[in-house]
């Protein structure tokens, strides 16, 4: 993801103060958020790349990548993370990052290394890959995909975990597929419409799992901003070994807006 591309990334915050569009109720806008003058480098769209309103390239699209993830390796959230990036800034998101996140053993299966890069940064190519054949790019997709490392195999896919390829291609052909048996989803938005009218049937993206998703990208976002690997102790939400990322957790609310 080309986050400098698609979000305010890599700027400090501006000086000036520009006038407030009637209809906009900028007090209530910036919310828990503390207080500026308004200007335009916050918004429309452009919230996303500032940390004190949105999540970057990684809560836009991780969301999509990491729901797959979490749901075939049946993930919680990791219990430690470390970013590398290009130049850190105090209020936006770098140009580009790599986040490695560890996750604990569940049940019988293993611990999983999981890392994620945007800003045009990708993984080593494969061996397996045939050449000519891009890394990233599955379906429509272009420069955007997830890439599966097993003891006996690799699987590279769209990046919501679309068409799912085997490499190289001859091991995707002499594979069998296996039958169905889980359950398949109407779409989000009959789900959605279904839960609303008091459906019975659980929706796939419920808060119950959707939560340690969320908690796992900010998090991601938090290691971006401090140069340490952080270790996550779930059951208190709290990172154990710096009280400065612990802040970032927990960041100082507006009079009024306290939790």
């Amino acid at each position: 993801m080309d986050l400098g591309r698609c979000h305010r990334a890599g700027v400090e915050r501006p000086k000036e103060t520009e006038a407030v569009p009637d209809g906009l109720d900028w007090d209530l806008w910036l919310g828990p958020s503390l207080e500026r003058p308004f200007n335009h480098a916050y918004l429309p769209f452009v919230w996303r790349g500032w940390s004190d309103f949105g999540c970057g390239a990684l809560g836009d699209m991780g969301c999509y990548s990491y729901d797959t993830i979490f749901r075939v390796l049946k993930l919680e959230a990791p219990i430690s993370v470390e970013a590398s990036s290009t130049e850190r800034y105090e209020e936006t998101f770098p140009l580009a990052s790599v986040i490695h996140y560890n996750f604990p053993a569940r049940g019988d299966m293993p611990p999983v290394k999981f890392t994620w890069y945007d800003g045009g940064l990708k993984p080593p190519r494969p061996e397996e890959l045939e050449e000519g054949r891009p890394l990233m790019g599955v379906g429509d997709e272009e420069g955007e995909g997830l890439l599966f490392v097993g003891d006996r195999g690799k699987i590279l896919c769209a990046f919501n975990g679309a068409n799912p390829r085997l490499i190289p291609e001859s091991k995707m052909n002499a594979y069998k597929q296996p039958p169905k048996t889980l359950p398949r989803s109407p779409g989000n938005e009959r789900e959605w419409l279904d839960a609303c009218k008091g459906g019975k049937v659980k929706p796939g993206g419920n808060f119950e799992f959707s939560s340690l998703v969320t908690e796992t990208l900010l998090l991601g976002n938090v290691a971006t901003r401090l140069p340490q690997k952080l270790s996550w102790d779930r059951a208190n939400l709290k990172v154990v070994n710096s009280d400065a990322a612990q802040k970032l957790v927990r960041p100082e609310r507006r009079t009024h807006w306290e939790l």
